[in-house]
């Protein structure tokens, strides 16, 4: 087997549906299956725009990396808002609540998570993030 492998995020397929999400609204696509990741996670997130992710969640285990490439959003983070621009990268620790929306022209965003964990690391909190 070779030491490295390689795969276009965007040929990932869209686990956003699995969420019941509009693909013009959500895609989410996690390659860290297909990258054969040993200790890490990355998706990549199409968010559409002025669209806010309906739920907030943390994790037991894993610690995230968000990284704006494009458009705009802002982020919360517990009580924090944290705004956006392209090449903007907020860590966010395993136990902090978190949730996302995009801005006006939408937002594509890489997210890297590590360690790598299975299904069951995330807990989800519908309506956290409210006006």
């Amino acid at each position: 087997m070779a030491g490295y492998t390689v795969q276009n995020l965007k040929e990932v397929e869209n686990q956003g549906v699995k969420f019941g999400m509009d693909e013009s609204d959500l895609e989410f696509r996690s390659a860290k299956v297909p990258l054969d990741c040993e200790h890490c996670g990355v998706s990549y997130l199409k968010i559409g725009s002025g669209w806010r992710v309906p739920w907030g969640h943390t994790h037991k285990t894993q610690e995230e990396i968000y990284i704006l490439v494009n458009g705009s959003a802002r982020m919360k983070i517990d009580d924090e808002l944290v705004e956006m621009q392209p090449f903007t990268a907020v860590r966010v620790a395993k136990e902090a609540m978190r949730g996302y929306e995009a801005g006006p022209e939408g937002a594509e965003l890489i997210v890297i998570g590590a360690p790598r964990t299975g299904s069951g690391d995330a807990d989800l909190e519908h309506n956290w993030w409210s006006d």
